[in-house]
């Protein structure tokens, strides 16, 4: 039962956070899980995505409808379409570097690393930001080929979506914070959609009980809604600071799943 009550009390709070600064909250969820060692890296990195799922579809039918951001229904559907193809593409490779490699530290240490240089890259862009110069580009094709990277990352990494996606989202599209968010979460549903069913019809769905599944995809439902909430409250500039707070706290916690992943290796 304690396992439970970690589980559900981090997907809940990373579900807020996520939905409040759109990265999905994966990238909260799987390293926290990770660091527990109560399961395996397979079946965190599924759990996590069904949360994710669960939070994002909220979060965006909340934010729709309050007009809270603005939505680019023609680049954000089509950098979804590349991210949803991209999803099923990380699933394939994670699947077969599992198959591969046999060895869930070896893996899990993989992607610690990964985040780790993911996160790093999004902090000082963040940093920064307001010294670089951004695009805007309109192009179907170009939104495309950038989901399917983002999407590949994503489903590989077993995090959602992530903070990448505002980084590529603010660069190349010129979106505001809270703009980001909003496209950033609508592009993990999508791609999360896609990975779930791709799971189930491919009969590799992990060995997970259905008690941590329920509690963790009721904490992203409970989380995505009040998220949303705050998210209406509160200006892009808290959110950029807070933003830049979880990406430190997950810089962190990566560099202890890396090291305890390399120790068991």
């Amino acid at each position: 039962m304690a396992g439970i009550c970690i589980f559900f009390f981090v997907s809940i709070l990373s579900s807020i956070v996520g939905s409040i600064c759109g990265i999905g909250g994966g990238v909260i969820i799987k390293p926290v899980l990770d660091a527990t060692g109560i399961m395996s890296v397979s079946s965190i990195s599924f759990l996590s995505g069904c949360t994710v799922l669960a939070m994002s579809v909220i979060s965006v039918y909340k934010n729709i409808k309050s007009k809270s951001a603005k939505l680019d229904i023609k680049i954000a559907t089509s950098l979804a379409i590349g991210a949803a193809a991209g999803g099923v593409m990380g699933k394939i490779m994670f699947q077969t570097l599992k198959d591969a490699v046999g060895n869930e530290n070896l893996i899990g240490l993989t992607q610690a690393i990964v985040l780790i240089l993911i996160t790093v890259g999004t902090l000082v862009y963040t940093l920064c930001k307001k010294h670089i110069r951004t695009k805007q580009y309109t192009q179907v094709w170009l939104c495309i080929v950038i989901g399917i990277l983002l999407g590949i990352m994503s489903s590989f990494l077993g995090i959602g979506g992530g903070p990448i996606n505002l980084v590529v989202l603010a660069w190349f599209f010129s979106m505001s914070t809270k703009e980001a968010a909003l496209s950033s979460l609508y592009i993990i549903m999508f791609s999360q959609i896609t990975s779930l069913v791709q799971t189930c019809v491919t009969k590799t769905i992990p060995d997970v009980q259905v008690s941590y599944l329920i509690f963790m995809v009721i904490g992203g439902i409970l989380g995505g809604t009040i998220g949303s909430k705050i998210n209406k409250k509160i200006d892009e500039n808290t959110v950029n600071k807070l933003f830049i707070f979880l990406m430190v706290v997950i810089i962190g916690i990566n560099i202890y799943n890396a090291v305890k992943f390399a120790v068991f290796a």
